[in-house]
């Protein structure tokens, strides 16, 4: 069985041009990528899709974007689950969010955190694999 060697993730953002640089970004950096504007089509990919990174926006026009979270990680415990918020005074009172960036945010700092995020999972499955 082929198992690809690239890294997924879902964006989840309302606003169209995010998506599109957000999608140009990580596809040139190695990335297989899915969008969803709506938490509703992100649900549905969500279903039928395992993604090692969800980058989900707070503010989503059919659900708050934490709400999403719990799908997820029903869906997907492993998949690293990070909020990207304009409003980060929130993130207290936001669960299910791994971390929190806030916008605006460098396509550098936002690689490099995801990258961080994913070593450290990659490192914890190896060890529980090991157990």
């Amino acid at each position: 069985m082929f198992v690809s060697s690239k890294r997924s993730i879902l964006i989840v953002d309302d606003d169209i041009s995010i998506l599109h640089v957000l999608s140009r970004i990580f596809q040139s950096n190695g990335y297989t990528v899915t969008v969803a504007e709506k938490g509703g089509e992100a649900i549905e990919k969500i279903s039928s899709n395992k993604f090692d990174v969800a980058l989900v926006d707070l503010g989503l026009p059919d659900m708050e974007g934490d709400k999403l979270f719990s799908v997820i990680h029903r869906a997907s415990p492993e998949t690293v689950k990070i909020m990207l918020t304009g409003k980060i005074e929130l993130q207290g009172s936001i669960e299910g969010a791994d971390i929190f960036i806030e916008k605006p945010v460098t396509p550098d700092r936002l690689l490099s955190i995801i990258d961080s995020k994913l070593t450290a999972k990659s490192k914890r499955l190896c060890r529980k694999r090991k157990n």
